[in-house]
């Protein structure tokens, strides 16, 4: 005995087991047969345990009784009919993936009791061992595993219920050994779905949720995405207080505005509509012009709107402008980076919230760095030139307390032209110098007073080439006089 359900997801053939489950067998047969489970929703799937199916509109529905059995349908009138006592077999197991049970609920008065009425239960996995005792097996999935794990693998929410409905489209007895309950009429072919069935589709089984191929939505979806990234990028540097900021109300964009239009001019036009808090005309910074577009900024919502619609299209200077919502949220992205930085000086102070960090200021003042001048350089120079001569020993000019000049400080005329002179000698190679005397020496020759004396320099030079010289000759004689000695003996 057997029974072909046709799913929205595939075909599924169940072997019944009339020896072991009669009962369960011929309210499970019956039901089929009278075309009960047609358009029935799949109500429950837990992915590699189970799934649920059985009521005609599912238990989420307000007008779902939980479903009948087939003693309950033909005589509605009797509620004792409508459930009914199946069998439990202790040989019988959730073993095997697609064992097919009746769900059944404990009974109000004796929950050793437990009864059931139409929804039925799929095993989606093997060894399922906690519906043993809790489910009435009756039969098992021969064919259609395929459509198993389809449905196992279906998107659902946080009740269990698929996304997109699984439903039971036909039920096909193939063999019934049961004779017909009085009162049963097989339906001829499966009827269409009630109006109350219709009212629980969330998203048809027959709906195509591909993504849309039209270039002009995908463009438009594509932007959206940007626009939401780039917006978290800005929340996440700081620059917008959160991703899903909007631009106020109450600010209205004007464009195509006349160059000679003036702020005083837009405001006296717009103030007819309400009280302006503020009124600019956005210009460029180096020349001051006009660059024909301004925000307007109205007290209220109400009256912003009422500008909008009164004045796009509007002739002003002989320019027709252009009037929208502002979509722009500086403004409010600075008072909320204001105030930010506000609380964080206030709770811990100092710059940039530390107490012993200060403001970086450069070393020649606050305004920033300042070029050195040539009189500066000059004084530098001097000033250096004038370090040196007193750490040689010599002493200070007494007239030189107070200006910071001494007796033989050169002229600054002469300083700059002996400064030229050296950048011309030094231009190509600048780092070669003239080694032909040596700062030891000069030093050497240099008085007590730290003067250097030309003359007795040279006096010095001239006498040693004349020791020298002398040295010189009278070797040569006496190398004469021995030569010649040799000679005569």
């Amino acid at each position: 005995m057997s029974v072909l359900l046709e799913t929205s997801l595939g075909d599924i053939t169940i072997d019944l087991l009339v020896d072991d489950a009669p009962k369960c067998c011929e309210n499970f047969l019956k039901l089929c047969k009278t075309k009960y489970y047609n358009f029935a929703p799949v109500h429950n799937v837990q992915p590699g345990f189970s799934f649920q199916t059985g009521d005609p509109l599912g238990p989420l529905a307000k007008d779902s009784d939980g479903g009948r059995s087939i003693w309950g349908t033909l005589d509605p009138t009797d509620p004792g009919k409508k459930t009914f006592k199946p069998e439990f077999k202790p040989k019988l197991k959730h073993a095997e993936m697609g064992t097919v049970s009746m769900a059944t609920a404990p009974a109000p008065d004796d929950p050793d009791e437990r009864y059931a009425g139409s929804q039925f239960i799929v095993t989606l996995g093997p060894n399922i061992d906690y519906l043993d005792g809790k489910a009435a097996i009756f039969g098992q999935v021969v064919e259609g595993f395929d459509t198993l794990e389809k449905v196992n693998a279906a998107f659902i929410d946080d009740k269990g219920m698929p996304l997109k409905d699984i439903r039971i489209l036909h039920t096909v007895v193939l063999d019934d050994p049961y004779d017909d309950p009085e009162g049963l009429v097989e339906s001829p072919e499966s009827p269409v779905p009630s109006a109350a069935q219709l009212a629980t589709v969330r998203v048809g089984h027959d709906e195509n949720l591909e993504e849309e191929k039209d270039p002009e939505a995908l463009e438009k979806v594509r932007r959206e995405r940007e626009a939401r990234a780039q917006a978290l990028t800005l929340e996440m540097v700081g620059d917008l207080p959160f991703a899903e900021v909007a631009p106020p109300e109450n600010v209205l964009f004007v464009c195509k505005l006349n160059p000679v239009t003036q702020d005083e001019d837009l405001e006296l036009i717009f103030s007819r509509f309400g009280k302006i808090v503020s009124c600019e005309i956005i210009r460029d910074k180096a020349t001051g012009d006009s660059l024909q577009y301004a925000f307007i900024e109205f007290s209220s919502q109400k009256e912003c709107e009422q500008a909008y619609l009164k004045m796009d299209g509007v002739l002003i200077d002989d320019h027709r402008i252009h009037v929208d919502f502002s979509q722009s949220v500086s403004k409010i992205a600075d008072d909320w980076r204001d105030n930010a930085n506000m609380k964080r000086r206030r709770a811990a102070g100092g710059f940039g919230g530390i107490d012993n960090l200060q403001k970086k200021k450069q070393y020649r003042g606050d305004s920033g760095r300042d070029f050195v001048s040539d009189s500066v350089v000059d004084k530098l120079i001097i000033d250096r030139e004038t370090v040196s001569r007193n750490t040689t020993g010599r002493p200070r000019d007494p007239d030189s307390r107070g200006n910071g000049t001494s007796r033989d400080k050169p002229d600054s005329r002469q300083d700059d032209g002996r400064r030229r002179e050296r950048r011309e000698q030094y231009h190509d190679d600048r780092w070669k110098r003239d080694r032909s005397r040596s700062p030891r020496r000069d030093r050497r020759d240099r008085d007590t007073d730290g003067r250097y004396d030309g003359r007795r320099e040279r006096s010095r030079s001239r006498d040693r080439y004349r020791d020298s010289r002398r040295d010189r000759s009278r070797d040569r004689y006496r190398r004469d006089d021995r030569d010649e000695r040799r000679r005569r003996d």
